[in-house]
């Protein structure tokens, strides 16, 4: 069995399935780990949604923050975006299948027997990835309750920034969600920036990118997406970026975990 991590898909089916190719991935034998944003701006997020679900256990899954802002669409909470290209499948007859399929994904996943994880965005610096795993399992508890279409309007706001000011409950699954699917740049002190999505060498001075603090051990690995510009690009050796801008024109990558070795493939988007 092969472990396969991938970037944001972002609805790029057919350079998703060329990778898939490329590797040689068995749907029965190997598994697949989805860094988030399986949806929007890419013109297949039906056939990319319906794919990772119909390989079931041989797919792990997290909530990106087009993940979540779909889910909002879907129950009516907040507008499409005709550039999210999602038309197709909010009037899918699965839809429904699909969203309740969606919802259930987590916001990290952890590689058995080893400390690896995976999130969209990150870590935040004020969090131990333990204390990370313990919110992210409370946020996707919200969301699948009775009450998720409350949660996830709840989700949205900027506020707070801080862990250390995040004092009730909303507080704390606000920042969760943002600090796992939001986050890029963070304060001196740990907290977050949302305004900069740039590089790292056209950032201002004041922030650092998330993965610079010192707070993950050299024994754990940390594997997200999410930030197109960093162009798979991240000097920490246990920390690894995928988002590399395929629904952009870019290409998307997939890393074989086993031996680390990158496969990518270039944006189909000329060839349409």
């Amino acid at each position: 069995m092969a472990v396969y991590f991938v970037g944001d898909i972002q609805g790029c089916y057919s350079e998703l399935d060329a990778l898939l190719t490329q590797v040689g991935f068995s749907n029965t034998s190997d598994q697949l780990y989805v860094a988030g944003d399986l949806v929007a701006r890419g013109p297949n997020s039906l056939e990319t949604l319906r794919f990772i679900k119909s390989i079931n256990q041989n797919a792990k899954v997290v909530l990106g923050n087009h993940d979540l802002h779909l889910l909002a669409v879907y129950h009516g909470i907040k507008k499409v975006k005709q550039q999210d290209q999602l038309s197709a499948l909010l009037a899918a007859p699965d839809a429904a299948e699909l969203m309740h399929w969606l919802i259930q994904q987590p916001l990290i996943q952890k590689l058995p027997n080893e400390e690896t994880y995976m999130s969209h965005a990150g870590l935040s610096p004020q969090w131990t990835p333990q204390q990370a795993l313990k919110q992210a399992k409370i946020a996707q508890q919200h969301l699948t309750s009775s009450a998720s279409h409350t949660w996830l309007r709840k989700m949205y706001g900027e506020q707070p920034t801080n862990w250390l000011e995040a004092d009730d409950e909303l507080s704390r699954f606000r920042f969760t969600i943002n600090s796992l699917t939001r986050m890029r740049y963070c304060l001196a002190d740990g907290s977050l920036d949302f305004s900069c999505k740039e590089s790292p060498s056209n950032a201002p001075k004041e922030l650092s990118p998330w993965f610079e603090f010192q707070h993950i051990s050299d024994n754990t690995q940390w594997v997200f997406g999410h930030w197109a510009a960093l162009m798979g690009h991240c000097q920490a050796n246990n920390i690894y970026a995928l988002d590399t801008g395929c629904v952009w024109g870019q290409h998307m990558t997939m890393l074989r975990w086993h031996d680390k070795k990158i496969f990518i493939e270039q944006s189909h988007k000329n060839l349409r």
